[in-house]
């Protein structure tokens, strides 16, 4: 799963997105709950939008019930999935512009904070979901990154707590923003979910900053 993530810088935004970044201010780096762009199906086109990261924001857990994290949708399941399954049929789906991805390794024995991201060093986007809320002063949008299984993904495997299962993002090619963000049915949907080819990619350890949460 992926709950940390550094968004493009604003001046590429345009470029490898084909829509100018949204109004208003973000953190380089995104955890839960902060708020970052996203990319949805505007008419024929494309908007941006900021929103939040979690499929459910934190302030919209009723008192007394357990806080859950819901910045991941298991793709295998998503349909059935309280928090998801409503976006999902509705086909509510969104590009998140991505810089890189961190993940834990623990093949030194402890964690190390790892950065994924494409060898070629440009910006891509990750396949997610979004819902709106009611909030103060209007709607604000939330969402969420749906992963796959990645147990015998050549690089993917390599995170996470020893034992635990691997999973790993979905990346969404340049050539299928338009058909990805368009897509008609939850079959056509799932007709672009897959394991990103680890020939494009690379990854190298990057501690955490002092400075970040």
């Amino acid at each position: 799963m992926c709950t940390n993530y550094r968004v493009p810088d604003r001046q590429l935004f345009s470029e490898y997105y084909g829509v100018p970044p949204p109004i208003g201010e973000w953190r380089d780096e995104v955890y839960k709950d902060y708020f970052a762009p996203i990319i949805r199906r505007d008419g024929e086109g494309r908007r941006s939008d900021l929103a939040s990261f979690g499929m459910v924001p934190r302030e919209k857990i009723p008192p007394g019930v357990k806080v859950f994290d819901t910045m991941n949708a298991r793709a295998e399941t998503v349909g059935e999935k309280r928090s998801f399954s409503s976006a999902w049929k509705k086909q509510q789906l969104c590009l998140i512009p991505t810089q890189v991805f961190f993940e834990p390794d623990y093949e030194t024995g402890k964690a190390v904070r790892w950065a994924i991201g494409m060898a070629s060093g440009e910006p891509f986007a990750i396949a997610g979901l979004w819902r709106e809320w009611e909030g103060e002063g209007g709607p604000r949008f939330s969402f969420t990154m749906l992963t796959l299984n990645a147990d015998h993904h050549p690089l993917m495997k390599r995170f996470h707590k020893p034992g635990s299962e691997k999973r790993s993002v979905v990346i969404i090619k340049p050539a299928d923003y338009d058909d990805w963000l368009g897509a008609r049915s939850t079959d056509e949907a799932r007709s672009f979910i897959s394991l990103p080819d680890v020939a494009i990619m690379n990854a190298d350890a990057q501690p955490k900053p002092a400075t970040q949460n």
